[in-house]
């Protein structure tokens, strides 16, 4: 059986998938870093940010419809994962100021927002393949 996503409308998902998982392997990338204790180039966070926000971007997009008509099926899935992926944004962005303070704050912070994006990405994809 071939999954909707390859056909029909649901292909229009693909650039939302070629996206967030340039986010998550940026994401990954990152998080390594983090552990190794180096300090992370702006331009890597900000790509990271930035592909995120894509992604989002394109996924209300198809929620809302397109320019071009096209849109998704607006299942509550795609609603939820657009919704978690949205606080993994907001938690990502308020990661920095929480754990200023101590390595702890931020460890629980950052763990937050993978907890988070990952359930997020994982709606996602089952939404893709059902």
């Amino acid at each position: 059986m071939i999954p909707p996503w390859i056909t029909g409308a649901g292909m229009n998902a693909v650039p939302v998938l070629l996206f967030f998982t340039g986010t998550i392997c940026l994401g990954l990338w990152l998080g390594l870093e983090y552990l190794r204790r180096v300090r992370s180039r702006p331009v890597m966070i900000g790509m990271h940010a930035l592909l995120g926000a894509g992604g989002l971007e394109v996924m209300v997009m198809l929620l809302r419809g397109a320019p071009d008509g096209s849109t998704l099926p607006g299942t509550s899935l795609m609603r939820a994962a657009a919704l978690l992926l949205l606080l993994a944004m907001m938690s990502g962005l308020l990661a920095p100021m929480i754990g200023r303070r101590s390595r702890r704050t931020m460890n629980v912070a950052l763990a937050a927002h993978v907890g988070v994006a990952a359930t997020g990405f994982a709606l996602f994809l089952a939404m893709m393949l059902i």
